[in-house]
């Protein structure tokens, strides 16, 4: 196992770092850097420059028009990006759904939706979770029935990350119920101004709306956006969630927040408490562990290896690192962070805070909501069991 950067991979990152330095709009950076509200414009700005570039399929291999990069490439590429304050790429459409479309799609749905994909036109969005079925994702209820060259869908899907914003939606849909749970399910994408659709935002605590409810009435989708086969959507499901635990680990961001803790916690007077610098030390030897597993990950790559097995294992470290640093930021910030003043996370704020710090208003809002990292993706009681079956035996 070789950790070293060779110097061709070096000469890349400087690229890169250039690229994005050059290229990165600075009103978005600053919000990014001090946990300002984005809105979908900015998102949706930043994925349309990348797109360009033909960087927002980062991921992607040449033959479907993306840059072919590495293992070790793409890790640079989200590093560097994370490090200069770019917004994170919205992951549904470029990093989960095209690699399944890629794998398991014809030739007519590569070109019908990765193009759109691939420019930054089009945004994507999840169907996954249900009411009473998150982590036991195989007990999904939302059913899809085949009628001619349509399938109709019944059904709900919920906690749908950004659903507001979606053009398109790819979902896990039950097809059958013969045999295991599992065995009947497919793998379906649909328009979201489909008659019938109806996308439900579900208000945070903070007055923020991330997540949504999705709710199908009698929904007619071509059987042609039907992914792959039907009643095998379970294996692409474990194909998308392999890219998406890894992808929550986000050893990138956590590198970021870091550099912002250390950031509050001078200016709030407590780098000089030799307790508090300790469990700053103590974070960041774990976000330095957690960056050592994923280049283990990248090595095997590299190798030839399949290094997914502990996709799990990423999202366990990633999902406690970054609740340990939101939760380190709101002790650094005191009675300070505790106000919820949401028009402060709007950049150009000019109002009073208390305290006088502008910049601690986002902490409340961000620690209470990094208390679902645990549990999305699968929560991590599962992905523990499951680490327990396929990398212990």
């Amino acid at each position: 196992m070789d950790l070293a950067f060779t110097p061709e991979e070096q000469k890349f990152r400087e690229e890169v770092r250039a690229w994005v330095a050059e290229n990165l709009p600075k009103d978005l950076s600053h919000k990014v850097h001090n946990a300002l509200e984005l809105t979908r414009d900015d998102m949706q700005r930043w994925a349309k420059i990348l797109g360009k570039k033909g960087w927002l399929g980062y991921g992607w291999p040449k033959q479907f028009g993306g840059p072919g990069w590495t293992a070790v490439q793409k890790h640079l590429f989200e590093e560097e990006t994370a490090l200069a304050g770019a917004p994170r790429i919205i992951p549904f459409g470029p990093v989960m759904v095209a690699p399944v479309i890629m794998a398991f799609g014809n030739a007519e749905q590569h070109k019908r939706f990765l193009p759109g994909i691939a420019s930054g036109e089009v945004w994507w969005s999840q169907g996954y979770s249900e009411p009473g079925s998150g982590s036991d994702l195989a007990s999904l209820r939302t059913r899809a029935e085949r009628k001619g060259d349509k399938f109709i869908i019944n059904g709900q899907k919920t906690w749908t990350t950004l659903g507001q914003h979606g053009d398109w939606m790819f979902n896990l849909v039950r097809t059958s119920t013969e045999g295991k749970p599992q065995t009947g399910i497919s793998f379906i994408v649909l328009d979201m101004k489909t008659p019938g659709v109806t996308v439900r935002p579900i208000k945070l605590m903070d007055g923020s709306v991330e997540v949504n409810d999705v709710f199908f009435d009698n929904v007619e989708v071509p059987a042609e956006n039907l992914i792959g086969e039907e009643n095998k959507g379970w294996t692409y499901a474990k194909h998308l969630l392999s890219h998406e635990r890894t992808n929550i680990a986000d050893v990138n961001r956590a590198k970021r927040e870091l550099e912002r803790l250390k950031r509050i916690s001078r200016q709030e007077g407590l780098w000089d408490d030799a307790r508090f610098r300790d469990e700053i030390a103590k974070l960041e030897v774990d976000v330095v562990a957690l960056e050592m597993l994923v280049l283990r990950v990248l090595s095997a790559e590299k190798s030839g290896k399949n290094p997914l097995d502990i996709a799990g294992l990423l999202k366990i470290r990633g999902s406690e690192i970054q609740q340990r640093y939101s939760e380190l930021m709101m002790l650094a910030g005191g009675p300070y962070a505790l106000p919820l003043v949401r028009e402060a996370m709007e950049a150009g704020w000019q109002g009073n805070f208390p305290g006088g710090q502008a910049n601690l208003a986002p902490l409340a809002s961000t620690y209470f909501n990094m208390r679902k990292t645990t549990i999305y993706g699968g929560s991590n009681e599962v992905q523990r069991n499951i680490v327990a079956q396929t990398v212990l035996g």
